[in-house]
């Protein structure tokens, strides 16, 4: 039997649940993956409504080459870990070495900060989308998942779990990935059709903007937000300057 194959979910205070808990429902059930939550220690991590709890199982420490790392996003806490050193040295160390590295919502601003996405087109919740533009990333407002080459991102929350199935079926097979969908009755029949800003008009748009603005204010980010910024200009600079050597 072949080696498991290592998936590393990073969990961190403030996420957004389904971002990590979708992705785990279509994975977890499959003998030949390993799945892990991580942090930076193992512990509770209380997510963004500040009632769910979810353990981390692992240290970053003790994962340090998984062969797939999914990065959630946050209504409140995506810039804090975009300037998180840790979180982004993590990234940075394993992504070279995994088979695929994905993302859920505005988790792929993390990987874009952490220049993962730099040239790739990616995907990511309507609202943030155009801040791909920041990190040299292609926006892909009206695409639901976006593979480039080993890198998959998802749109927002509930995207997660179609992601999911396709990197089941890239890792263990159309049949595996066919199976987990069944068992989890993943037959999606929204009562309404306004799950994209695309599809929603005018007012309701206006309506999530006013709760999503009120969900997300967070002191850290006078920190934060700063320090993303001025690590994506040195960026920048670095990069011109060694084009300009070549």
């Amino acid at each position: 039997m072949s080696e498991a194959t290592q998936v590393a979910i990073m969990v961190y205070p403030g996420m957004t649940a389904l971002d990590a808990l979708g992705p785990y429902e279509v994975l977890h059930n499959h003998p030949n993956i390993d799945l892990r939550f991580v942090w930076k220690e193992v512990g509770p991590i209380v997510t963004d409504s500040q009632v769910l709890v979810i353990g981390a199982t692992h240290a970053f420490s003790e994962t340090r080459r998984p062969d797939v790392i999914l990065i959630p996003g946050s209504s409140a806490d995506t810039a804090t870990m975009m300037a998180d050193a840790d979180v982004l040295a993590w990234i940075r160390s394993a992504h070279p070495h995994t088979r695929f590295t994905t993302s859920v919502c505005s988790g792929a601003l993390i990987l874009a900060a952490a220049g993962v996405l730099d040239g790739h087109p990616a995907t990511t919740h309507w609202m943030v989308t155009k801040s791909l533009l920041a990190f040299g990333a292609e926006p892909r407002p009206h695409d639901r998942v976006v593979r480039s080459g080993k890198i998959i991102t998802a749109a927002g929350v509930s995207a997660g779990i179609d992601m999911a199935l396709s990197l089941l079926a890239e890792l263990e097979g159309e049949q595996a990935a066919k199976i987990s969908q069944l068992l989890i009755e993943y037959d999606p029949q929204p009562p309404f059709d306004c799950g994209h800003v695309s599809k929603a008009d005018p007012e309701l748009i206006a309506e999530a903007k006013r709760q999503m603005f009120a969900a997300a204010a967070n002191p850290r980010d006078f920190v934060s937000v700063p320090t993303v910024l001025l690590r994506r200009f040195k960026d920048v600079i670095a990069k011109r300057v060694r084009g300009g050597k070549g």
